[in-house]
């Protein structure tokens, strides 16, 4: 596609980078990703995605803003309190940047409609910016199926971690964590606290990826495990292989179909690295 005049200024910080260009920007405004959960996570990928001019943002969340969200879910401002937060995130996306296409979904996502809502468009990338368990193994489960590829995310008090999975070019969230906790066995958010910056910090690690599969440049987080202590000021690139056993894309997956889990906790589990 051709860049208006106004997309050639807006946009010039990229198309200087030889990595990126014109033709990239392009890509970009071509592009489709889809965004899991519009709060601490996916509230700054969605918000720098816009800003990177990725052509359709799909946003997915049935929650409504809240007062104690907003320590950290930029995207939400103080008059969006008791508003849908696709409704607000779509309407500070607008104000950012009018080339980009904000498609919404108010609903929680389920093994009844999450590959409908990836296929609805048919998303480039999908970014998990949800704090559950039992989302996550959705969300991991229905990319390996339908071999999209998709960035990992998760925070807790002053800790982050984030993966990104390629259909078929390595582990998926299961090779690390092969099934979800017992119920409260991992506090929630709201009961163990998070730092605000935690998921700018994450989601901008999340909405990077997505840009760099998007333009074919780089190192993606295949195969690693990047975590992050805000204390110690401290990242970890952690390798891991994909497991030969794994339920959903091992060698003899038992998983052939979505399953729901009944859970409702924070996503955030230690790793032991030996």
């Amino acid at each position: 596609m051709n860049l208006s005049s106004q997309q050639l200024e807006r946009y010039s910080r990229h198309i200087i980078l030889k990595d990126v260009g014109a033709k990239g920007q392009s890509k970009l405004l071509n592009s489709k990703v889809l965004i899991i959960g519009t709060g601490g996570l996916g509230a700054p990928a969605a918000m720098y995605l816009a800003a990177a001019g990725i052509g359709t943002i799909g946003l997915v969340d049935f929650d409504k803003v809240d007062l104690s969200n907003l320590q950290r879910q930029i995207i939400h401002l103080t008059r969006d309190v008791g508003k849908p937060k696709v409704l607000s995130g779509q309407e500070t996306i607008n104000e950012m940047n009018s080339d980009v296409k904000v498609v919404t979904y108010r609903e929680w996502v389920s093994s009844n409609n999450i590959i409908d809502i990836i296929k609805d468009r048919d998303y480039d990338f999908i970014i998990d910016g949800t704090d559950n368990f039992p989302a996550k193994f959705l969300i991991n489960d229905a990319c390996v199926l339908a071999s999209k590829p998709f960035s990992h995310g998760g925070i807790i008090r002053f800790e982050g971690q984030t993966i990104t999975y390629l259909p078929g070019a390595g582990p998926c969230y299961r090779c690390i964590f092969r099934d979800p906790p017992p119920p409260d066995a991992v506090p929630t958010c709201s009961q163990a606290g998070v730092l605000g910056v935690m998921g700018g910090i994450i989601g901008t690690i999340q909405a990077t990826e997505a840009i760099k599969y998007i333009l074919g440049i780089g190192e993606l987080l295949n195969g690693y495990l990047l975590t992050y202590n805000a204390l110690n000021m401290e990242f970890r690139k952690v390798k891991i292989l994909r497991r030969k056993s794994c339920q959903v894309c091992g060698e003899n997956p038992t998983i052939n179909h979505l399953l729901d889990y009944e859970q409702a906790v924070c996503d955030l589990k230690k790793i032991d690295n030996g």
